[in-house]
């Protein structure tokens, strides 16, 4: 690798020369909050308000704490904290650091779609303070929401990578959806990703034969109780599941699944063949490379024509055949658990948090596999996500879930995406507006002329077309 010196001479007359020179000399301060949150009890032992004290260096702990949620697991060891919760208490150590520069690797993953807007504005503060951030996030509404500017990042994965110009935040992101850099005449994608801006219709084969139906579910879980109205699937349709961290999303999930049993009413018909990629994944129990995983679990459907050109090959699954399992990264490893799930012969896919650790094109990517191979194979699948893009663009119908996290769970019957969506996020009191050019959703700003509009209205996420 090169020296300092050499990279410091590379960046001659750029802004970046006197931001490595601060580096070198020690002038310069950096907070870093890494990607993987997952690791961090690895590394650092004991309790969440100890941590958070020794790096307290300017007494904003308690605001800090409030605002993130943190002061119920101040107490607790690291070790027993859940995703979610390690990702806030990364990002409040990293924000209670002194310093000029705060970087935040994938500040959302985990988080529900109120953390994600809560720690949105928590970074935008920062910025208003005088303080550079630079934050590298797939959850393209939450990118928008806290930055000034947007650097789009292209290449071949694992071969290079190129970080183009600073755009405004519209322009990159617009740019990355188009797969086009106009200023510098660089195609990086040879298709446009675009979103629907209306909803479609209400459900995608409202005729078609029911796969699953339940009666009014009820499941206590140590202090927590989850309550389902009743509610039916069809074939051909993806539902997306909405609703906070804690508020029993993956506990649904499992009974569907078979895994967890109610306690009042039914679910599983026991004709049905059911596929599941859990919401954590470790390859810890596995030795073996990733070709032969799927040749064990595919048996003689592994080479099918229509996992190749279908599944495998979009998802760039071939590309880590030759790879050991337990040496994936995250995101690599929720590829292949995403292509695990979906290879299955099943009639019902349910995938728990399938965009963690994906980037934007991978993220969509998946869900244009899940939908091809629920319309062409007439299949159906459940979807739990925290990506409300990722939502809007693979659901034919939401669940919303509401009650009081980690108390009780109220789940809603199926519901279409425009009830759906106003149901959920009128509960965050925030209103979407769409970009013009590509469709995707846009964050308003709280009290804004819109935000109120809308509100007005009832039409939190898809506004009638003639007000576009």
């Amino acid at each position: 690798p090169p020296d300092w010196d050499e990279i410091i001479n590379y960046y001659g007359g750029s802004p970046l020369q006197e931001y490595f020179k601060g580096l070198k000399s020690g002038s310069l301060k950096v907070a870093y909050k890494p990607q993987y949150v997952d690791k961090i009890p690895m590394v650092h032992k004991g309790v969440v308000g100890d941590l958070l004290s020794r790096v307290d260096e300017g007494g904003r702990m308690e605001s800090i704490c409030d605002e993130l949620e943190l002061n119920e697991v101040l107490d607790r060891e690291l070790s027993v904290l859940s995703g979610g919760e390690l990702q806030r208490v990364a990002i409040a150590a990293c924000c209670l650091k002194d310093v000029d520069v705060y970087i935040f690797d994938e500040p959302s993953s985990y988080l529900d779609v109120k953390q994600r807007l809560s720690v949105a504005r928590l970074i935008r503060r920062l910025c208003e303070s005088g303080k550079t951030v630079v934050v590298s996030e797939h959850d393209l509404a939450v990118l928008d929401y806290l930055s000034d500017q947007v650097c789009v990042i292209y290449g071949e994965p694992g071969v290079y990578g190129v970080v183009s110009h600073p755009h405004s935040v519209r322009d990159g992101i617009n740019i990355f959806l188009k797969g086009y850099i106009p200023d510098e005449n660089i195609r990086f994608r040879g298709s446009e990703i675009k979103f629907h801006v209306k909803p479609p219709m209400d459900g995608y084969a409202p005729d078609a034969p029911i796969m699953v139906k339940w009666s009014g579910l009820i499941k206590s879980l140590g202090e927590f109780t989850l309550k389902v109205e009743p509610g039916e699937v069809r074939f051909g349709e993806v539902v997306g599941i909405l609703g906070p961290n804690g508020i029993g999303k993956t506990t649904f999930i499992k009974i569907l699944a078979g895994i967890l049993k109610p306690d009042e009413g039914s679910s599983q018909p026991e004709h049905l063949k059911i596929s599941y990629k859990p919401q954590y994944l470790s390859a810890e129990s596995y030795s073996g490379t990733v070709e032969q995983l799927f040749r064990k679990v595919l048996g003689d459907r592994f080479g099918s024509s229509f996992l190749d050109e279908e599944l495998l090959q979009p998802m760039g699954i071939y590309k880590l055949f030759e790879r050991d399992l337990s040496n994936l990264s995250g995101g690599e490893l929720q590829k292949v658990a995403v292509a695990l799930c979906l290879s299955r012969d099943a009639d019902l896919y349910l995938l728990d948090e399938p965009s963690a650790y994906l980037d934007v094109e991978e993220r969509f990517t998946m869900t244009k596999v899940v939908r091809r191979i629920v319309e062409n194979l007439r299949k159906a699948a459940f979807i739990v996500e925290h990506d409300l893009s990722v939502a809007d663009f693979v659901a034919d119908k939401l669940i919303v879930f509401t009650g009081k996290p980690g108390v009780e769970g109220i789940a809603s019957k199926p519901m279409s995406l425009r009830d759906g969506m106003n149901s959920f996020l009128s509960q965050l009191e925030v209103t979407f507006r769409r970009d013009p050019d590509t469709g995707r959703p846009r964050v308003n700003k709280y009290g804004s002329r819109l935000d109120r509009y809308q509100k007005s209205i009832g039409e939190y996420y898809y506004i009638p077309s003639k007000e576009e």
